[in-house]
């Protein structure tokens, strides 16, 4: 078993190192407009009254919670909870792609946002990593029509129920990356990340922007790499109020708190046909079908089938010991001639569909586990 634990720990750093830098971006569609400023009082007075301040617009919240679920389903078992999420969440066309996904299965998703993906590459040595020169990213910065355009599209996709975490900024990974921050470290990214948010758009559009939501309503992280000192990071996250942490590799088994925090796991899974466990994240399942090289097209239909094979049995796993949530991590990326997120989109196409699945974002998931608690019964690790 702790062969198993150590080679996953391994995979889960291996995924995490995959996020794609920043593409080209196409022009955004016009920005919200700001509230009218509040009309003056007739009320009469004597003295003159003082300048209207135009009211500062409601920012909406990254962590929606608009739909409930019920604590058991007609079979006595909880609902199956799918939760897909998506690091990274810079490339537009891939937000078009999976809204559309989402909206046709009336399913919620989790997007872990990069800061420098709404800060401009110009402004950039206003973040101060540790250990690094300022304005250092291993990701890139943002550009103009990207920045607007990620905006706009924050802003929409919220309104439409699903959530914006936080992968932080730099994706710093490695010996020399995020494992050695501290708490105080951890705070001051997090607070950068807040800056970017809120600045960001604004310094894009050289005018004043509202940012696409409130960065202080984030309430889940995936740490870049999958790294972090995690008793740090979490303290930092926990003295923000936030509720869960996405990074750490798990089984796929019911939930529980760690340090404060719900733990939300990529989940130990086997790659269908063979004998090899790897996470359910999509960098992970490259490596383990092809060491994450491009396979010539001519294979895509194969590898592609073994992928949806493999979420077919993750999901029969959880069917099989009471229905625990099955965790999906994927990234913005066209890897191995798109495979991983043409598997994935047919996966959520055909599973949300079922009567038993409840396809959710992690808040919707941790809102649920607040109202119910944790199932009891079959709750083993797979």
């Amino acid at each position: 078993m702790n062969l198993v634990v150590v080679a996953l720990v391994v995979a889960a750093v291996l995924a995490g190192c995959a996020d794609v830098p920043l593409e080209g971006a196409p022009a955004p569609s016009q920005g919200p407009s700001h509230r009218p400023p509040a009309a003056p009082s007739k009320t009469p007075s004597s003295k003159p009254s003082p300048p209207v301040t135009p009211a500062e617009p409601k920012l909406p919240a990254a962590a929606p919670v608009l739909r409930a679920f019920p604590g058991r389903l007609p079979s006595g078992k909880p609902p199956l909870f799918l939760v897909v999420s998506f690091d990274g969440a810079g490339d537009l066309a891939l937000w078009a792609r999976w809204r559309a996904v989402a909206k046709q299965v009336n399913a919620r998703m989790t997007f872990f946002l990069s800061g420098p993906y709404l800060y401009p590459g110009d402004h950039r040595t206003n973040y101060k990593p540790p250990y690094r020169q300022p304005g250092a990213s291993e990701i890139g910065w943002g550009d103009r029509a990207g920045i607007l355009g990620r905006t706009q599209v924050l802003r929409e996709a919220i309104a439409e129920g699903h959530e914006i975490g936080t992968h932080a900024n730099g994706h710093f990974c490695g010996p020399n990356g995020i494992g050695r921050w501290t708490t105080a470290q951890w705070t001051a990214e997090l607070s950068a990340f807040d800056q970017m948010v809120r600045t960001g758009p604004s310094l894009a559009a050289g005018k004043t922007l509202a940012p696409p939501f409130d960065p202080t309503t984030v309430k889940g992280m995936r740490t870049p790499c999958l790294e972090g000192n995690r008793p740090a990071y979490r303290q930092a996250m926990v003295q923000r109020g936030m509720l869960y942490d996405a990074s750490a590799p798990g089984y796929i088994t019911w939930p529980k708190k760690v340090d404060g925090l719900w733990n939300f796991p990529l989940e130990s899974v086997t790659l269908a046909g063979t004998s090899k466990k790897t996470l359910s994240m999509d960098y992970n399942l490259w490596f383990a079908q092809t060491g994450a090289r491009n396979a010539p097209v001519s294979q895509a239909p194969a590898l592609r089938a073994q992928v949806l094979a493999t979420y077919r049995q993750a999901l029969a796993r959880s069917r099989a010991t009471g229905n625990p949530p099955l965790f999906l991590g994927n990234h913005f990326n066209r890897w191995n001639n798109s495979v991983y997120s043409d598997a994935l989109s047919d996966f959520v196409k055909e599973t949300c569909r079922q009567p038993d699945v409840r396809c959710v974002s992690n808040i919707e998931l941790a809102s649920w586990l607040a109202k119910y608690g944790v199932p009891t019964g079959r709750n083993q690790p797979s």
